[in-house]
């Protein structure tokens, strides 16, 4: 940065350069870091800078009008913040372009200075593109993606261990299954910017999460010591769920063939075969359900599996333009509502923006920009937060403003010593904001802005007061728009999606099981309804833990809470899986019947426990099993297997598989109940 510019000052000689040079480089180098593999990178920090030239040029044509300026920023600032909800890279380029639109239109310039601020510009996205691909080149870390290849060989070896029916290495491998899972999730509601959006490998990486949490949840109960009636069909579908787990592993870490996805389905389609056959010749007097139970989970595992082999591929860059441009649309008006936090954060960092740009050029401040920056530096999910954060910013400018007076003071005109001490403050204003504190950072932008000016323009320590002035009027903007808008924040929002998630995931459970009842597959809204849901749901939970420090809730409980409406939607797409095995139900729509009381009140209680969370109710208990409706459907099943008439032998079998799945969404009612009390409960 003090090299590109010393060149902008001193051979350009252009004051207009060398102010967006100074600022474009802090932008690339200190605002945004693009992680991951070379050529992303590299695309990302060139489309950067492509895109902070466009803004540069707009931003200079609006800057001579305060009203046109404040409609513009508010456009282009929700723009770029909604923008943040499609991957990763989006997310972590939305300050740098902000800066790009905030500095050219608060400084007022007519037409002619665009070549000479394009100019700047260039320079800084240049040196900044150069010294973050060639100056200590990142090696790729992809941390998740490592984490997800970990916990695909730790469930394999698990699976492995119960085909084998070996009870001291499940034993020992059970744990460390859960731990990898979990330590996958860990890291991915932890990472700075999670991993979503509509490119393949961010939406891919960001699925593996669920999948593999979704695939353990089904390893871990019994399937060891007996693989069945179909103990030769089970035994090769477990093993082929083993090998393509373990090459999903070799392909998140870049090496080894693709899945065998044909031998998994295969295999699976065998157990289809063989499992009517099987279930004709058992005794009256046999358990069913128990009988099925070791094929109902391998079949659900080997679901599974074929999907985590599917993100992984996903998640190393497959997949076409025409499908990212479709989930880019699908993503968008997903979150277009004010259930959103996406969109909640954009309106209001857009108006509060849009605000900051407006009174600044009405006001004729000195350096306008400042006001703008001081709005958007603190400007936080609620208004607790951003009072918590305004303070800290301020103290840390007047820390700053001693540091870098005393400094200009002590150093006076030499310009020649005002150069030699801007590179450690450069170094000092990068390094604190993430190694010491906000507030540090905020003191060490302070010192560099204290140099920058008095080496453009030397005017002495009164820069200072102007800065204070004008961050001042910033966070006072910012801490009006959090009181007016959302003043509560991520907090009740995340009641409010929990709830939503539940009671569309629910439904989609239901649709799932009534047209599996009726034979018919009809156009079905339920499965999107769900995702956008859960969807907002994830989103509201990472803004919870970023506000966590004003919550009351137990966070270790709400994470089980929000990966617990993603359970239930899974088990809607499991269903929805089997409505391919059959088509049609065989006559057996009177049999499907019987799951209609066990399916109603289950969609009940999920209901009631999401209306818990948003009215502080009490949490229901596990809803009363519809035993008579269940023994009904057993006789109905053995009686359609029984039969001569084959064409009813498939459509009972999903019947009795789509029982089970209701069974395991009441297990996890208990589990479900134990955790919303937790949460509901303030911290000791």
């Amino acid at each position: 940065m003090p090299a590109v510019f010393a060149f902008a000052d001193k051979v350009i000689a252009n004051t207009q350069t060398a102010t967006f040079a100074a600022f474009g480089s802090f932008a690339m180098l200190v605002l945004v870091e693009f992680t991951g593999r070379p050529r992303p990178r590299l695309t990302a920090y060139l489309a950067l800078g492509l895109v902070g030239a466009v803004l540069v040029v707009l931003g200079t044509l609006c800057s001579r009008n305060a009203w046109l300026a404040a409609a513009a920023m508010l456009i282009v600032g929700f723009l770029i913040l909604y923008a943040g909800l499609l991957g990763s890279y989006f997310a972590a380029g939305g300050t740098a372009a902000i800066l790009a639109f905030v500095l050219p239109v608060t400084i007022a310039a007519p037409l002619s200075s665009i070549p000479a601020r394009l100019e700047g510009w260039g320079l800084a996205a240049g040196a900044a593109t150069c010294a973050v691909m060639l100056l200590w080149p990142s090696r790729s870390q992809d941390v998740l993606r490592s984490q997800a290849a970990r916990a695909c060989l730790a469930l394999a070896d698990l699976a492995e261990a119960k085909l084998a029916g070996d009870g001291a290495t499940i034993e020992a491998r059970a744990p460390v299954a859960r731990e990898a899972v979990e330590g996958l999730r860990s890291g991915f509601l932890s990472a700075p910017h999670r991993p979503t959006g509509p490119t393949g490998p961010t939406a891919g990486l960001a699925a593996l999460v669920d999948e593999l949490d979704w695939l353990r949840s089904f390893l871990v109960p019994g399937v060891e010591g007996s693989l069945g009636l179909c103990r030769d069909e089970n035994a090769e579908a477990l093993a082929a769920t083993v090998a393509v787990l373990r090459a999903s592993a070799a392909t998140l870490e870049g090496r080894g063939e693709p899945p065998d996805l044909g031998r998994l389905e295969a295999a699976r389609e065998a157990v289809a075969e063989a499992l009517p056959r099987r279930i004709s010749e058992l005794p009256r007097d046999e358990d069913l359900e128990s009988a099925l139970e070791p094929s109902f989970r391998i079949r659900v595992l080997s679901y599974a599996a074929r999907q985590v082999a599917e993100y992984a591929l996903l998640s190393t860059g497959a997949g076409t333009a025409r499908e990212a441009l479709q989930s880019t649309e699908q993503l968008a008006v997903e979150h277009a509502s004010a259930r959103s936090i996406w969109f909640r954060n954009s309106v209001r960092g857009a108006v509060g923006l849009a605000v900051a740009v407006f009174i600044a050029q009405k006001t004729g401040l000195q350096h306008a920009f400042w006001v703008v920056l001081g709005t958007l530096s603190v400007l936080r999910s609620n208004a607790l937060a951003t009072g918590s954060s305004i303070v800290n910013a301020l103290a840390g400018t007047a820390v700053g403003l001693l540091v870098g007076a005393g400094l200009v003071i002590a150093i006076g005109t030499h310009e020649a010593v005002l150069w030699a001490v801007l590179p450690p403050a450069v170094l000092l204003a990068a390094y604190a904001p993430r190694a010491i504190s906000f507030a540090a950072g905020q003191a060490g932008f302070t010192v560099v802005l204290f140099i920058l000016f008095n080496l453009i323009q030397p005017t002495g320590w009164q820069v200072g007061v102007v800065r204070l002035e004008d961050v001042a009027i910033g966070f006072a903007i910012s801490l009006g728009v959090g009181l007016l808008f959302w003043p509560r924040g991520a907090a009740s929002l995340l009641r409010e999606n929990l709830a939503a998630a539940y009671a569309r995931s629910a439904e989609y459970v239901v649709a799932m099981t009534r047209q599996l009842i009726e034979g018919q597959v009809s156009p079905d809204r339920t499965e999107q309804a769900s995702a956008q849901a859960v969807h907002q749901l994830d989103d509201a939970f990472r803004q919870h833990l970023a506000d966590r420090s004003a919550t009351k809730m137990d966070v270790e409980s709400m994470a089980t809470l929000v990966a617990g409406a993603a359970r239930v939607r899974r088990a809607g797409q499991s269903l929805s899986a089997l409505r391919g095995i059959v088509e049609g139900n065989g006559g057996l729509a009177r049999c499907g019947e019987n799951l209609d009381g066990e399916v109603n009140a289950l969609r009940a209680w999920y209901v009631t426990l999401g209306d818990s969370f948003v009215h502080a109710s009490p949490v229901p208990p596990p809803h009363v099993r519809d035993a008579d409706g269940k023994r009904r459907l057993l006789a109905c099943v053995r009686e359609a297997v029984a039969g001569i008439d084959e064409s009813k032998r498939r459509p009972a079998l999903v019947l009795l598989w789509t029982s089970q799945h209701l069974d395991n969404l009441w297990r996890l009612e208990t589990y479900l109940g134990r955790h919303a009390t937790e949460a509901s409960r303030p911290p000791a």
